[in-house]
Order: structure tokens, then C-alpha cells, then sequence
């Protein structure tokens, strides 16, 4: 990787097993890729979408870099365990090609430690072996990459469905993308400025007003859009009426409703008592129901989670 951030700060991420690809991309095997092998219980994906957790790849091309640091967020940000780096001063940029073959060799590095292991599901194993989609959402903001719509594009062409995870405040990126993704989430943590500039930590100009110009281009989307509200206790659950006006504007296919985990490079911003119960995230869910004419049609207690849309039944994306 070009040296942008300190070496301590690489060393770190090597040890929280992020697979470095090269210059600016990582991938990481998530709990649910072992879960799904180890002890057959995948990811709410796969029981929302149809994705197939052990043919997942989750993974991120801009990994040091992003025009927020919000609070709830599990990656290491400038300033964490006294390392600096400048976020917004952006690397020299891979292929698209580069990144999607070093990734698919990355989860396959990820995978091969479970051929051995006796309490691995192996016909899983080989299917694994075979990724089918792919979670561009691990770390950073994939829209600062300048060829996201290439990449995405690229793994198409390889037989991967696609997830992009945005924060939207690069709108005119997503409106010039040479490709969709077949799923599209915007990360909508706050339903006004002040909430947003509290919990999001802007590093950008006008970003509040560039979160609103990407939800008002999501009903120009043709593939399913997403608006997430990683939900944290006590900073932005109260508001349901400007979430509302949110959620009208965008006008998007699903509203997934998710609670803070308190994991990773967050645990030292937020406490554990910024994690709402899933109880919780149910309540905050069926007021916004309400308040939309949105269904509520599936939750995860485990990732403490509720799926809203507009119908009665999401679109899946599995693979038989």
C-alpha cells in the first residue's frame, strides 16, 4: 500500500485480518461467513435477500479513506490510537480489474483455513470456493474511488451480484455511474443537520446538503434502493417524523432499520450502553412503518435489524 497512513495503523489491520489488495482495497471475512460454515446460521442477507452467506464477499475499495467519521462506525479513523493520516488525500488508483481479481484471491485465502476444519460444512465449503456477491460496504466511502461503476461492472461480468454501501454525500458520483449495482444502500444515520453533523462528523463541505441530493436521485434508481439507519441509543432514534420526510423524498424500496454494535474501532467512541436491544429497534421500526405506509416484513433478532418496503415480499438474489 502506498505509505498514507502509519505502519502501525496497517499492522492493526493485519491483525483484525483485513486482506490487504493492493493499494487501497481489503477484504474481510465477517462473523457470518464463519457462522454460516462452522454452525449453518448465515447472515440476515441471505434470510432478507436470498443472498448466500458462504458465497459473500464483503469487501471495500477505498479502506483508509471516507468523507465522514461518524461515531458508530467500526473503522479506524485519523486520530484513533493517536494515529493520524488525511482521509481525503486519495491514493493513486488500482484497476477495477485489479481489485476484483485480487479479492476474489483474498476470500480464497479467507476460506482455505476451513478446509481442514472437521466442524466445517463442506458441501458450503465448495460452494464457497465459487463466490456469487458481493458487499462493497466494509470500510471508507466506495464512491470516493474514481471507477466504481467500472468495478462494480467487473464483477458482473464475473458472476457476482453486487451490494454498494454509500453515505451519500458523493451524489453526483452515483448519478454518473457507468453501471448499478443490483442492490443500492445509502446510509441515511440522522434526519437533520444538527444530528447528522453530531453523530456523522462531516470532513466534507455542504455534506448534509449532499446526503439530501442523493435521496432525492434514488427514485431514478432502476435496480432496489435501501436507506439504513444505524440506530444508536440516546443520538438518533427520537425523530421519526423527520426520518419520515427522509424516507418520502427517497422513495426507496426497502428502509432497514439496524442497531449500533458496539465492535471494532467504534468501542472507542461509543460505550456498550449505545446499543439498542432489538426490542428497541422493533419499536423505532413499526413507528416509521406507520408514519410511511411501509410493511414490515422480516427482522433479525440476531443482527437486531427490521426490513421495511413498499412490498409485501423482497426481492431475492440467491442462487439455486
Amino acid at each position: 500500500m502506498e505509505e498514507l497512513a502509519p505502519s502501525s495503523l496497517t499492522r492493526a489491520l493485519v491483525r483484525q485480518k483485513y486482506h490487504f489488495v493492493g493499494r487501497h482495497s481489503a477484504v474481510k471475512g465477517c462473523r457470518w461467513l464463519h457462522e454460516t460454515l462452522i454452525h449453518d446460521r448465515p447472515c440476515y442477507k441471505q434470510k432478507f435477500y436470498g443472498i448466500k452467506t458462504h458465497q459473500c464477499i464483503q469487501m471495500t475499495p477505498t479502506l483508509l479513506y471516507c468523507t465522514q467519521q461518524c461515531l458508530f462506525c467500526w473503522r479506524a479513523q485519523s486520530g484513533d490510537l493517536k494515529m493520524t493520516w488525511d482521509e481525503m488525500k486519495l491514493p493513486t488508483w488500482d484497476s477495477p480489474e485489479k481489485i476484483v481479481e485480487g479479492s476474489i484471491k483474498a476470500q480464497l485465502r479467507i476460506l482455505s483455513g476451513y478446509k481442514g476444519n472437521p466442524k466445517t460444512d463442506q458441501q458450503k465449503f465448495k460452494e464457497a470456493l465459487t463466490p456469487r456477491h458481493v458487499a462493497i460496504s466494509l470500510t471508507g466511502e466506495p464512491t470516493l474511488y474514481n471507477y466504481i461503476g467500472e468495478l462494480i461492472q467487473t464483477f458482473h461480468k464475473r458472476g457476482l451480484t453486487t451490494f454498494l454501501v454509500s453515505n451519500g454525500t458523493m451524489p453526483t458520483v452515483l448519478a454518473k455511474m457507468s453501471e448499478e449495482p443490483t442492490q443500492l444502500y445509502i446510509s441515511a444515520c440522522a434526519s437533520n443537520e444538527e444530528t447528522f453533523k453530531h453523530i456523522c462528523r462531516p470532513q466534507i463541505s455542504k455534506a448534509w446538503r449532499r446526503l439530501v441530493e442523493t435521496l432525492e436521485l434514488l427514485p431514478s434508481f432502476k435496480c432496489p434502493t435501501v436507506i439504513r439507519i444505524t440506530s444508536v441509543r440516546g443520538l438518533n432514534m427520537n425523530d421519526v417524523t423527520g426520518y419520515t420526510k427522509l424516507i418520502k423524498k427517497a422513495n426507496p424500496t426497502y428502509v432497514e432499520p439496524k442497531a449500533y454494535m458496539h465492535v471494532g474501532f467504534s468501542r472507542l467512541r461509543l460505550g456498550y450502553a449505545s446499543t439498542p436491544s432489538h426490542q428497541e429497534i422493533r419499536e423505532f421500526a413499526e413507528k416509521i412503518a406507520t408514519a410511511t405506509s411501509y410493511n414490515i416484513v422480516d427482522e433479525s433478532r440476531e443482527s437486531r435489524v427490521v426490513l421495511l418496503s413498499k412490498h409485501k415480499k423482497p426481492i431475492r438474489f440467491g442462487y439455486g
